[in-house]
């Protein structure tokens, strides 16, 4: 049967007029999910990003405390004591032993901060000083009103001979090394030889019998600017003056 040659080369031609496109709701509608689909990934990202944030402030935070309390734990396992019979316990017109260990409670702002002031092997030389050796070590809060954080943790350190100046008149400069920023509270304890634990304590006072406490707890708060951290331990000092009898007279 033969096919007209015609009939092969024809075509129908196309037509366009059911072709459908696009209509403006079904555009608006594809943009909208668009946008919540972006809005949840953007979300899920800045979520991601801030709670790295965080945690490197975390991180940053703890080294500064870590780093903070292992030099007052260093300085404190250094610390020197005078002990019989060397020592004897000072006349009411004598001036204050240079190696008194005497901690207290101080206003700083409208704060109430420990203070700490001790002896102690533990000199650290600045700049080309290479002196080493015995030294008067002072912890006091400062409040730095240039700093959002408010309240630094600074640490005095003085070689020996030191002076004799009161420890209640100790004026400090200002420019001691910062050990820690942000801190929200500063407490420390003394622990005595019946593990009975007071908020101060003075080496030189007749109602403590003039001993050195055995150990030393420290607790240290601190804020990163959106949580706060605490730190805690105990230092037992390895070496202590018992309790002298009383009116036991030293020679």
């Amino acid at each position: 049967m033969s096919i007209p040659f015609g009939n092969i080369c024809r075509r129908k031609p196309t037509s366009f007029k059911n072709a459908r496109g696009f209509t403006l709701l079904e555009i608006l509608v594809a943009i909208f999910i668009f946008a919540v689909v972006m809005t949840t990934i953007y979300a899920s990202f800045n979520a991601v990003i801030s709670k790295n944030e965080a945690i490197n402030q975390g991180r940053g935070v703890y080294e500064m405390s870590r780093n903070c309390l292992d030099r007052m734990t260093s300085d404190l396992s250094a610390v020197y004591v005078e002990r019989p019979p060397q020592y004897a316990p000072p006349d009411f017109d004598d001036t204050d032993s240079p190696y008194r260990f005497a901690g207290s409670e101080e206003v700083v702002g409208s704060e109430n901060f420990s203070r700490l002031r001790f002896a102690a092997n533990a000199h650290l030389p600045m700049g080309g000083d290479t002196t080493t050796g015995l030294a008067e070590i002072v912890y006091y809060v400062d409040k730095v009103d240039a700093l959002d954080s408010g309240f630094v943790l600074r640490r005095a350190d003085t070689i020996y001979p030191y002076g004799e100046a009161d420890y209640a008149d100790y004026d400090e400069p200002g420019s001691d090394p910062v050990l820690c920023q942000g801190v929200q509270s500063f407490t420390l304890s003394y622990h005595d030889a019946d593990g009975e634990t007071r908020p101060e304590w003075n080496s030189e006072d007749s109602r403590g019998r003039y001993a050195t406490p055995r150990a030393v707890s420290i607790n240290l708060k601190v804020s990163d600017g959106q949580s706060s951290h605490v730190f805690q331990t105990t230092v037992a000092l390895p070496v202590y003056r018992e309790a002298l009898e009383e009116g036991r007279q030293l020679f």
